[in-house]
């Protein structure tokens, strides 16, 4: 028979049970510690003569953390997309943001405006292509050396055991081939082993051939990420190509978002010239959210992250007209 002195007890110790339990994971949670400042360097690839600049954001804890690569798309530089390596770095990873010689801002720097669209369309090559993909590897190549060199700004803060891959248009493509597609002939000719897990922002399927065959062996975990209105003049490529890649991946670990309404920019930090729809804010929010539980479930191998993502997180941050889906 309970006494008096056990029901004091026990009203003592339920709240401190409760007290103890973990908090409920969010990958939307506010930073632990201010961040540094990103370090500006450039990866220099003594094989080919090529010059790679590279923007590095770090988390404020000092230990070695996951390393994430970004890709930008054409046009762009390694300061784009900065809120997604703000937000990474946040939660703990190294975000390495690489800028790809002969696709980046000089295309457009200086030119007329009626010589844009033609430069960015001549940019867009094979050549330019193949250039990004064996920036990857020679950058992650020097990551691994700084990551031993005495003194060095990023000396012991990289674990580069198992990597992200990221990139947004001409970025995403980079990071399909990176990441496990094949290519006619039938291998996978520029897949990175080091990469365990990627995120392609538009993605898109090959402009010629069937896309199970290019993307059906893919093996490491993928999220892709598009809008209803993702649409590029450059290629001109459609929401059917970006939507034909998810089906034909196979099953395991494979996501795919669309979101209502977002166009080209909605993955970058400002508009493009001819898009004309309002920016919607809870769009980053979104891809903020998902990209953190991805890395956090297949770098960190995370349990709560895992569960989040496959179970009913994503609807706490998606509108109703947003889509998901995985398999």
């Amino acid at each position: 028979m309970p006494t008096r002195a056990t029901g004091l007890l026990a009203l003592l110790v339920v709240p401190c049970a409760l007290a103890a339990q973990p908090a409920a994971y969010d990958p939307l949670a506010a930073p632990k510690g201010a961040l540094p400042e990103p370090i500006d360097t450039v990866v220099k690839d003594k094989a080919r003569d090529r010059e790679i600049p590279v923007r590095v954001f770090l988390p404020a804890d000092k230990t070695a953390a996951k390393v994430v690569l970004f890709s930008h798309g054409l046009g762009g530089s390694r300061e784009m997309n900065g809120f997604m390596g703000k937000h990474w770095a946040g939660h703990g990873y190294a975000v390495v943001f690489l800028q790809h010689p002969g696709s980046d801002t000089s295309v457009w720097k200086g030119k007329a405006l009626k010589d844009v669209m033609p430069a960015m369309q001549k940019a867009a090559s094979a050549e330019n292509f193949a250039l990004r993909v064996k920036d990857v590897p020679a950058v992650l190549g020097q990551l691994e050396a700084w990551n031993k060199e005495t003194g060095h700004a990023l000396s012991g803060r990289l674990d580069l055991s198992r990597v992200g891959m990221s990139g947004h248009s001409f970025g995403a493509v980079t990071t399909q081939a990176v990441s496990g597609q094949t290519f006619p002939g039938g291998s996978a000719l520029f897949t990175d082993p080091r990469i365990k897990a990627a995120v392609a922002f538009s993605p898109s399927a090959p402009a010629a051939g069937d896309p199970k065959k290019a993307f059906g062996e893919v093996k490491v975990p993928w999220l892709l990420m598009t809008g209803t209105k993702d649409t590029s003049p450059i290629r001109d490529i459609d929401l059917k190509s970006r939507l034909a890649v998810f089906p034909a991946l196979p099953p395991g670990s494979k996501y795919e978002l669309v979101l209502d309404n977002a166009e080209h920019s909605a993955f970058t930090e400002r508009a493009l010239p001819g898009e004309r729809e309002k920016r919607n804010p809870n769009h980053h929010k979104v891809i903020l959210a998902l990209s953190t539980a991805f890395w956090d479930a297949y770098l960190r191998d995370d349990a709560a992250a895992r569960a989040w993502l496959d179970g009913d997180g994503p609807k706490s941050v998606l509108e109703k007209a947003d889509t998901w889906q995985k398999k």
